[in-house]
């Protein structure tokens, strides 16, 4: 054999053996992979029966009118199936139920949202492929409203607003803060912000809150407030449902009044129209309540008042023509016992005397305090009643900073919106130093903002302006022009579809929501609907 061939020997045997071992490696990942499929798949069949067989006061439902319910919300634009909706009974079903999940590991990408009364506009209660839990269906102790100095009422996450609102009046009280809607529960609203007219004198429904019970996304049940685990405490409010689940609640309350005086007065002058508003928040006696809203070439509007409210000046108000002008609404109220009616009148026109409204556009009405709390409920039934109330909702919320306000409304109001749309477009301040600014809710960063929120209705099978197609393309002029504009804008009941996106949303506060995640919902269970995580990711 002559050198050559004896040299290229081991170089052949070292080719085979290379590719033989490649060969075995590549056949034994295949195989490896094949094992890890077949025990995902077995993992992914068996989730069903294993939750079938769980121990609960309550029940789990594969039913698929349950998964059909709880694939919708208020929304109407966002369907996500779960494979199964849990009626809990008691806190440890939901605590057992994300436990057992939890137990899975990753493998299994089940994830759990937490429905209140179906209000969220974008699936952020759904959870696809996974389990909802029925909040409503929590049969916690009953309500127990605590008076003396400093009164509060202990509630379950899942309980609507508007119940707590009768329950504490039996006892002369009420909450501090509301959204303007009441039929919300209120583990929804706590995990978002829960604002209205009375967030610039007490804050958002976060503000408002003493203690807290949790289901973490591990299926610990923790108690927490500003002196126990308070980091998970001011996690939780605004958290958009990240962190944990909200089981329990002890709300601040105070005295409540019996009746309001309801005031709605024109402006022509967006300038006058801010400056009145910002005074108002700031003025001692003043109002509890104040908001406005955007009007855009609409005719006959003070006609429509006329059937709830009452002109101060018959004449003037029937000559009043609009002509196609931008105008804003200042809404206000001041709450009062009747025994007060004689002192809040004077106070109301002292108050009313240093505004700058159109005249002829002075409007009142004096309601009880449950009646204008439950405003909207009246609306909703009548809206009901002609079949338009379950249409898309395509809503947009925004916080504006105060600088920054004019130009919005210059470009928004002036170009972008050529017409008052299917549903009302408020806009009022509010005063950040009621806000807690330590919570995972996200802000501007000037004292006083605007929440501009865009509330449209869409009607079926439309092609004009209330068409779903119009006002979607409109709201993201809108969020386009913000961008370009460097406004400063930040989205109130937030919806992105990257993470990328999400970090920008939170900017400097992103690193904070991120280590809270990884300790409270390390594999990214909870809440999947908002699009921030997914499941199993991993935190860095």
């Amino acid at each position: 054999m002559s050198s050559y061939t004896k040299m290229r020997y081991p170089s052949f045997s070292f080719s085979l053996l290379k590719e033989h071992n490649i060969l075995f490696i590549r056949g034994f990942m295949i195989l490896f992979i094949s094992c890890i499929t077949l025990r995902l798949n077995f993992s992914i069949s068996s989730i069903p029966s294993t939750l079938k067989s769980l121990p609960l006061e309550g029940h789990i439902s594969f039913e698929e009118v349950d998964l059909k319910h709880a694939a919708r919300d208020f929304g109407n634009r966002y369907q996500s199936h779960p494979i199964a909706v849990l009626h809990p009974k008691s806190v440890s079903d939901i605590a057992d139920t994300i436990k057992h999940i939890w137990n899975y590991g990753p493998g299994s990408q089940l994830t759990v949202a937490a429905r209140g009364h179906g209000h969220s506009l974008q699936g952020q209660a759904q959870a696809h492929g996974g389990v909802v839990i029925n909040m409503e269906s929590l049969s916690v102790p009953e309500m127990q409203v605590h008076a003396g100095e400093s009164p509060y009422v202990d509630v379950s996450g899942g309980e609507l607003w508007i119940n707590i609102l009768h329950e504490t009046l039996r006892y002369g009280l009420t909450p501090r803060s509301w959204t303007d809607y009441l039929h919300l529960t209120v583990g929804g609203t706590l995990s978002n912000a829960g604002v209205s007219g009375q967030a610039f004198r007490h804050g958002p429904q976060i503000s408002n809150v003493q203690k807290l019970e949790i289901v973490t996304g591990t299926g610990e049940v923790m108690n927490c407030s500003e002196e126990q685990n308070g980091e998970l405490f001011h996690s939780v409010l605004g958290g958009l449902g990240q962190f944990g689940i909200i089981t329990k609640a002890r709300i601040f309350l105070e005295p409540a009044p019996a009746m309001v005086k309801w005031i709605r007065v024109l402006y022509a002058d967006f300038t006058a129209f801010t400056r009145d508003q910002e005074q108002l928040i700031f003025a001692e006696k003043a109002f509890d309540y104040v908001e406005g809203f955007v009007i855009i070439n609409k005719t006959g509007l003070l006609n429509n008042w006329r059937s709830s409210f009452n002109p101060q000046d018959p004449v003037q108000a029937s000559k009043f023509k609009s002509d196609g002008r931008t105008l804003f609404c200042l809404e206000l109220a001041k709450y009062y016992n009747l025994e007060e009616t004689l002192l809040v009148n004077q106070e109301v026109e002292k108050h009313l005397s240093h505004l700058n409204y159109i005249p002829s556009t002075l409007f009142q009405t004096e309601v009880t305090y449950v009646d204008f709390l439950d405003r909207v409920h009246i609306s909703e039934i009548k809206l009901r009643s002609k079949g338009l109330w379950d249409v898309p909702h395509p809503w947009l919320n925004l916080f504006i900073p105060k600088t920054k306000i004019h130009n919005f409304a210059e470009v928004v109001f002036g170009n972008i919106m050529t017409e008052t749309s299917n549903g009302p477009v408020l806009i009022y301040p509010v005063n950040k130093s009621k806000w807690d600014n330590i919570t995972s809710l996200v802000m501007p960063e000037e004292d006083i903002f605007y929440l501009v929120a865009f509330l449209a209705s869409a009607v079926p099978s439309s092609n004009g302006p209330d068409g779903l197609e119009h006002i979607l393309s409109q709201n993201k002029k809108i969020l386009e022009y913000c961008e370009r504009a460097h406004l400063g804008v930040k989205q109130y009941l937030p919806h992105y579809t990257t993470q990328e996106e999400w970090r920008a949303h939170f900017g400097s506060q992103w690193e904070i929501f991120l280590q809270r995640k990884s300790v409270y919902d390390p594999l990214a269970i909870l809440a999947p609907g908002q699009r921030i995580f997914q499941k199993s990711i991993t935190f860095s």
